[in-house]
């Protein structure tokens, strides 16, 4: 369900690092969420690094919704750079594995299969 791969780079090098495969591949980032600061702004201590990408490729995505309107809760595809006892890490849930739970909608196999072919080939590269 989940696609993981350890990172020799930092936390910040790592992001770096996918924010640039990402554009390559002609998705955007939409928004990045620094959960580390987000909860140290709330005053709880938070022991590493965790950012999560929001990502998305319009064309995808219209592909998805007009499929399966109630997908929209699922999007867009979210992609992790984390510390896990001090190691680097960039993830994602599966897509395919992901929508293939919430809807059964022929063709949102395909779509599905594009994006996780896709989002695995950032991860790969940003590692």
């Amino acid at each position: 369900m989940f696609y993981i791969v350890d990172s020799d780079k930092s936390p910040d090098e790592a992001a770096d690092a996918l924010e640039s495969a990402v554009r390559r591949h002609d998705f955007g980032v939409l928004h990045v969420h620094d959960l580390k600061a987000t909860l140290e702004s709330k005053g709880f201590e938070f022991p590493g690094a965790c950012k999560i990408f929001e990502v998305c490729n319009p064309k995808q995505a219209v592909g998805v919704l007009g499929s399966d309107m109630t997908l929209n809760m699922a999007l867009p595809c979210r992609i992790s750079v984390y510390q896990d006892g001090g190691q680097t890490k960039i993830g994602m849930i599966r897509p395919a594995a992901m929508l293939s739970k919430l809807s059964e909608v022929p063709e949102l196999k395909s779509i599905a299969a594009q994006v996780e072919a896709e989002t695995i080939a950032m991860i790969d590269e940003a590692k």
